[in-house]
């Protein structure tokens, strides 16, 4: 009756289990976002839309898009974190172990005799074969809590790699655009290194005859060394992030080279952004916060089930003899259970639940930051394509009057009634604006990049096209 007793109380306590901590994230969403997109009318762009898991197409490059899936399988970044998640799933593997029985086979032969002849009494032979198992209660649902923090652990590494995958693909799509950018300004620079040196020719030959002065001679030559200056410059920003592209693609620099010359070609995105609230579920390193935070709850619960009692239950059954034809005539089996509890150990265990509830609220702190980050992220994009937008729309108006001044300037100087410098001059004002179009554009096009990056990149969560397709 007590034995009963005794066992009918113990599957009572394998019933219980500490509650995890509840984990909120207090954030509320804003209505609406404060710089929404328009389309613009001059943009060769189609109707703004979702951002999808291949929202690099929308831009119309092929070598764009040929990059970024190079990128996706060639990348060191991504096949680090892929190597990660493989660890934390064997991570998990190992922590699930602890929920079912340990079980060991053992085989002992062994020969005692004695060292001089009359001790022929002392010699023998021992063989036993058989197996054990020992098994600990999870009264406190410590070792499933174990289980529990080392399954989402690894869900934090499946949405990191995720996250680092939108960031590689989003990398490689602005150092692109910036590759493209930089050669292309680099093209006007040296033409309009090219107009200051007619200049400089000019006033060398006006200088020569006595209608130019010193000065203006000395005014022209630094422009010149300034134009040479801004060319070397650009085209070694232009070289610098084109290796960091061939870095993100896992190849050397010296073997790679981008071969678009312009971003005239390219079309600029219209993205719907969608409401705030969705952007919860829509961003890879969010879920990421929230595994964590679930595995840290599953760590409190672990840590204040340490400090509780624990059964394990041990038994093994074999056979044993002094000769081998008779090994399986013998059998024997034994049955054992022992009872732990932490008595004093200098308050290491009450230390370790407070260390495991001061990391979830860090985790927490961090989640809800991320949160805020998001919505920030979002915010700037958006707002840096209606600045560009803006801008560029304004730049196209001083654009078109620096090319009527210079077909004015031809005119007039074809029909004897102005000078070569103003033509050349009206050249120079021309390549300004021309480069102050190239940036606005590349700004415009980078701007959608990010705006990509901060909705997802078109990511779900796990199992989101099953509901969808369930719909």
């Amino acid at each position: 009756m007590r034995t009963s007793l005794l066992y009918g109380a113990l599957l009572l306590l394998c019933g219980c289990t500490l509650s995890a901590p509840k984990t909120g994230a207090a954030i509320a969403p804003p209505d609406a976002w404060r710089y929404a997109p328009r389309a613009a009318a001059h943009d060769n762009a189609p109707v703004a839309g979702a951002v999808d898991d291949t929202w690099w197409t929308r831009f119309g490059s092929p070598e764009l898009e040929r990059l970024v899936v190079q990128a996706g399988a060639d990348s060191f970044d991504i096949a680090a974190a892929i190597a990660r998640e493989r660890q934390a799933q064997a991570a998990s593997r190992i922590a699930g172990a602890a929920l079912l029985p340990n079980v060991s086979g053992f085989a002992d032969a062994s020969r005692q005799g004695g060292l001089l002849a009359s001790d022929t009494e002392l010699a023998g032979t021992a063989l036993d074969l058989g197996l054990a198992a020992s098994y600990e209660l999870d009264f406190w649902g410590r070792n499933r809590a174990l289980r529990d923090a080392a399954v989402a652990s690894f869900h934090a590494s499946e949405f990191d790699r995720d996250t680092v995958a939108l960031t590689v693909s989003a990398d490689v799509a602005d150092s692109w655009l910036q590759t493209v950018a930089l050669r292309e300004r680099l093209g006007i620079a040296q033409q309009n290194l090219a107009s200051a040196e007619r200049i400089l020719a000019v006033v060398e030959s006006q200088a020569r005859a006595g209608a130019a002065t010193p000065l203006d001679l000395a005014q022209q030559r630094g422009l010149v060394a300034a134009q040479r200056r801004n060319v070397a410059q650009m085209r070694q920003q232009a070289n610098d992030v084109e290796a960091t592209l061939a870095t993100l693609l896992g190849v050397p620099p010296a073997n790679f080279r981008v071969t678009t010359a312009t971003l005239a070609t390219l079309r600029v995105p219209q993205i719907d952004a969608g409401i705030p609230s969705s952007l919860l579920t829509r961003r890879p390193d969010l879920a990421r916060a929230e595994a964590q935070l679930e595995a840290a709850d599953a760590n409190i619960v672990a840590a204040r089930a340490a400090m509780l009692p624990s059964v394990t239950l041990t038994g093994s059954a074999g056979v044993g003899s002094d000769r081998i034809h008779t090994l399986f005539d013998n059998s024997l089996y034994s049955v054992a259970a022992g009872l732990t509890a932490p008595i004093f150990d200098a308050g290491a265990l009450a230390a370790g639940r407070d260390l495991a509830v001061a990391q979830k609220e860090a985790l927490l702190a961090g989640y809800r930051q991320a949160i805020v980050s998001a919505f920030a992220d979002v915010e700037r994009a958006l707002n840096a394509i209606a600045g560009a937008r803006a801008q560029q729309q304004a730049q196209q108006e001083e654009l078109a009057q620096a090319q009527r001044a210079l077909a004015l300037a031809e005119s007039r100087y074809r029909a004897g009634a102005e000078t070569l410098l103003v033509v050349l001059d009206t050249q120079q004002t021309l390549y300004a604006a021309q480069d102050e179009a190239v940036q606005l554009r590349a700004a415009r096009l980078r701007a959608a990049v990010s705006l990509f990056r901060a909705l997802g990149g078109g990511w779900q969560p796990p199992g989101a096209d099953a509901v969808a397709a369930a719909r």
